[in-house]
């Protein structure tokens, strides 16, 4: 069955990228189309990217590092939840993408994000950065603000219309890492 992950974009203490991954994955617990799972950046604790022999050359990092690339070479499509902060994609978030080349290649992903203004310049960053990276975003995308979307800005509170969004996204990402299949299969077979 085709394996969605669902990344959680931040590592920060209070985050609240945990309340919107949680509804993303229950959300997509209904669906029968595709398996999602959690993916959480906190957990693989991924130091800053050194490495004199970046991943596209052959680097492979610390057992952290290659824990992180092996849970990404597993999963055939992403929808990545993060926050914006000073208007950009979060470190954590870029940092752990430049550990890993080829396991994001010919796989769908979509964005969720969240900020004050709803995370547009983190969303606008990491699709610049998927299209690099031979990941193909979909289109839809939702969008939460912090001050609509949360109470107090910061319990999670979703209206109707965001889930209807999500069902979209999620409807896209699933139908494009199908897509893409034939192109994982054909490099997978390529490697062997």
């Amino acid at each position: 069955m085709t394996k969605i992950g669902i990344i959680i974009g931040s590592t920060r203490p209070g985050r609240l990228g945990a309340q919107v991954a949680g509804w993303v994955h229950e959300v997509s617990a209904q669906r029968s189309d595709a398996q999602f799972e959690l993916v959480d950046l906190a957990e693989f604790r991924l130091p800053l990217f050194d490495q004199a022999v970046p991943p596209a050359m052959g680097g492979t990092g610390g057992p952290e590092t290659q824990a992180w690339v092996r849970a990404i070479d597993t999963l055939d499509g992403f929808v990545f939840v993060t926050p914006e902060y000073n208007h950009q994609l979060p470190g954590a978030l870029k940092n752990a993408i430049d550990f890993v080349c080829a396991g994001w290649a010919n796989k769908a992903a979509g964005i969720v994000s969240y900020g004050v203004a709803g995370g547009a310049g983190a969303a606008a960053q990491l699709r610049q950065m998927c299209g690099l990276l031979g990941l193909a975003d979909v289109p839809a995308q939702v969008s939460l603000h912090l001050a609509t979307d949360f109470e107090n800005f910061t319990v999670f509170a979703p209206s109707e219309s965001r889930a209807r969004s999500l069902e979209e996204l999620l409807d896209r990402v699933v139908a494009w890492t199908a897509a893409l299949e034939p192109m994982r299969s054909a490099r997978a077979a390529s490697i062997a």
